[in-house]
């Protein structure tokens, strides 16, 4: 038997714990960490709750914004070890959390990636973050330990409750 159920929200209003269109921001990732996220996303690890690519691509960069060398790390990888891949190479559209594509795009707009010093795009740097996490912690615990994090500080500062100590 097949029951229908109705909707018993209103067209246009978002359901309890729903986000809003600008709580996320659009980036790419190169492949090679696209994949590894995609594994962790696919892991036994990665249970109760779930996570997803934009929680897994916020924590990683969470991750390396945590530390004061996060723009020389960034830029470090950048520069020796991104800077040698093609061009070309294929890239995914993915999402990540406003707050740390606020991150991101603060540093693509710094000084550092400004004239003299060569210009790396919103893709490059989300990338980096990822490749230094996996570079870190092959097996994601750690990212999915920052999600974890990630997710009680958005609910906390949306709901006013207490923030747990890290």
């Amino acid at each position: 038997m097949l029951i229908a159920m109705t909707n018993t929200r209103h067209p246009g209003h978002a359901g309890p714990g729903a986000t809003e269109p600008g709580d996320v921001a659009e980036t790419r990732l190169w492949m090679e960490e696209h994949n590894w996220l995609y594994a962790l996303l696919r892991s036994s690890d990665n249970t109760a709750p779930t996570f997803r690519i934009p929680d897994l691509l916020s924590a990683c960069v969470a991750i390396v914004f945590s530390r004061d060398d996060a723009a020389e790390r960034i830029f470090g990888f950048l520069g020796t070890l991104l800077v040698m891949r093609p061009p070309s190479t294929p890239r995914r559209r993915e999402s990540l959390w406003r707050a740390q594509y606020e991150l991101l795009h603060d540093l693509q707009c710094s000084p550092a990636n400004k004239h003299p010093n060569p210009k790396f795009q919103l893709d490059q740097l989300t990338t980096a973050c990822v490749a230094l996490c996996q570079h870190d912690d092959p097996s994601g615990a750690a990212v999915l330990r920052q999600a974890r994090l990630n997710m009680v500080e958005r609910h906390s500062g949306a709901h006013g409750a207490p923030r747990p100590e890290r």
